[in-house]
């Protein structure tokens, strides 16, 4: 898996278009975060075809500004498991630059400064 940062106009319809884009190439967006400031959103995506998702954006007008690879943690959905998953990490010295939650079941998803290291502590 692999997350991906898109940023668009921060305008009614951009999130729609991204997608209908994704969509339309069959693509399923598995888990998503999105944030707005200055006129601009900051979408990050969870896909697990990069390139095939970058082609159907970019086909579409849309740019994609980053790719990363991440780290997806299966989590139980009770109070405290993104407190545990996060305590863990930074136990390791590991800092979280980004988290979001995955769509159906619950994953955490996180950007980290030391992939490696995530993986070892999760």
């Amino acid at each position: 898996m692999k997350d991906l940062t898109v940023i668009l106009d921060d305008a009614p319809g951009a999130l729609a278009n991204l997608g209908d884009a994704t969509a339309g190439a069959n693509i399923n967006i598995e888990g998503m975060c999105a944030t707005t400031s200055g006129g601009k959103g900051e979408i990050h995506i969870l896909v697990d075809n990069p390139a095939a998702t970058r082609e159907a954006l970019e086909g579409a007008g849309i740019d994609v500004s980053g790719e990363r690879d991440v780290l997806v943690v299966e989590v139980e959905d009770r109070p405290g498991t993104m407190a545990a998953v996060a305590r863990t990490l930074g136990d390791a010295g590991v800092n979280v630059n980004f988290a979001y939650a995955t769509f159906g079941g619950v994953k955490l998803v996180l950007g980290v400064d030391d992939l490696n290291k995530a993986r070892a502590a999760a």
